[in-house]
């Protein structure tokens, strides 16, 4: 079952305090010359020290042991697993792929993990990619972190319970959870088994997109976001701890669980988003807006407006527009889209992309409604209409998406999916 027993911080980006143990926090200083409960205090910085204020993440916490009690690495091969920059050779043909399939071998989070796609650079911090997931058992004494770059966990399919260094969170379909660079976690099982998305931003870590004109409130609120509390484990057991680093996956043994921040304060923590919050922008007038009023977080690039990452969302919502095309119009566009489905059907799409599945548009890649969408989307009665039964979203980004040679190659792939345009004819009669 699903874990609705925690409890959270509320406030995106907030400079959150929460101790497990009274008394554990200190007070009016963070580095004490002897901590309470004889804790460590140890600093994590997900941006530089000098970054600007409003900028800058760091969060202290106080645990059982610092980071640095730990054994040697050993490279660990995880052959699922790719990171950018790689060499494959991408074509420019629009792609989409059948959902991972479920597994009947055991299998944990981490090593049902397999990449899709990438871009960027994980060493140069920028650009990202994209996992899709499967498992059907819980990590339990195996542990992950990713110093390559942030991970944004889109579950499809089961509940998860995360276990963090700074306390847990549960989620199941419908939410979204970000674990910061570099943070230890596993992933407990609420059900038998699970499936869902990862994006590993490789650059700026998320934060929320500007409202502009919309003003003060709309799209994802601040006070929406949820953060653990301080939860801790003080265990005497050996634990597999798996750094991805570099590109590269590697194991060190721990004597303890990492799990032991008895408390922790700051602004750089995991959390969590109930993606039912968004509060949609849309037209009440004519024509279909641009997909950005449906940005959820962005990762911001060098270049203002050009974002390195977008993570956009096609929620239930009402469609009123008159005299318009409803569904997604026809486009090719500067950014990149790879697009996945957590429940229901997309309106753009009848047949082929399924929840689970994955889509890809690269840069310049036209795309758009399907035929049998297009003919009738354009003779249907424009009446006000509720889109239920649906939960898209889009990682989106200024870098093309470079396929991995096993999604070029897999048997998931759709080779066929440019089919759905194929019948669309010309329909030109000289006449207005």
């Amino acid at each position: 079952m699903h874990n609705t027993s925690l409890d959270y911080l509320y406030g995106f980006g907030n400079e959150h305090q929460t101790e497990a143990l009274p008394g554990a926090l200190p007070q009016g200083q963070f580095s004490p010359q002897r901590c309470a409960y004889n804790l460590y205090a140890e600093q994590l910085s997900s941006t530089a020290f000098t970054a600007p204020r409003a900028a800058n993440r760091r969060s202290w916490t106080y645990r059982l042991r610092p980071s640095v009690s730990q054994a040697g690495f050993a490279p660990l091969p995880h052959h699922g697993l790719v990171t950018a920059p790689i060499s494959t050779i991408t074509p420019p043909d629009p792609m989409r792929w059948d959902p991972l399939p479920l597994q009947s071998h055991p299998t944990t989070f981490v090593e049902g993990l397999t990449t899709i796609a990438v871009n960027g650079s994980a060493e140069s911090q920028h650009g990202m990619a994209i996992h899709g997931y499967v498992a059907n058992r819980s990590m339990n004494s195996q542990v992950f972190n990713s110093a390559d770059g942030e991970l944004l966990l889109v579950p499809q399919h089961g509940a998860l319970q995360l276990d963090t260094e700074f306390g847990q969170l549960a989620i199941a379909p419908g939410d979204i959870a970000v674990i910061p660079r570099g943070v230890k976690f596993r992933v407990q099982l609420q059900q038998t088994e699970a499936r869902g998305y990862v994006c590993e931003n490789y650059g700026a870590a998320l934060e929320l997109p500007e409202r502009g004109p919309v003003g003060a409130n709309g799209y994802a609120n601040d006070r929406d976001f949820q953060y653990p509390v301080a939860w801790f484990e003080d265990i005497e057991k050996t634990h597999q701890l798996i750094t991805k680093f570099a590109g590269h996956c590697y194991q060190s043994q721990l004597t303890h669980s990492p799990f032991d921040v008895v408390a922790w304060t700051g602004n750089s923590a995991p959390y969590k988003y109930d993606l039912s919050r968004f509060n949609v922008i849309n037209t009440v007038s004519y024509d279909h807006p641009d997909p950005s009023i449906f940005t959820v977080l962005t990762s911001p690039s060098e270049t203002e407006g050009w974002a390195n990452l977008d993570f956009v969302i096609f929620p239930p919502r009402w469609m009123v527009a008159e005299n318009t095309f409803r569904p997604p119009w026809f486009h090719r566009n500067v950014m990149s889209e790879f697009m996945g489905l957590i429940e229901g059907s997309y309106d753009a799409k009848q047949h082929g992309f399924v929840p689970g599945g994955m889509s890809l548009h690269n840069c310049m890649t036209p795309h758009g409604p399907e035929a049998e969408v297009f003919d009738q989307a354009s003779s249907a009665e424009l009446s006000p209409q509720r889109y239920e039964n649906t939960l898209a979203f889009m990682f989106e980004s200024r870098y093309v998406f470079k396929p991995t040679q096993w999604a070029l190659d897999s048997q998931l792939r759709q080779l066929d999916y440019p089919d759905c345009w194929r019948s669309i004819a010309k329909q030109f009669t000289g006449q207005p």
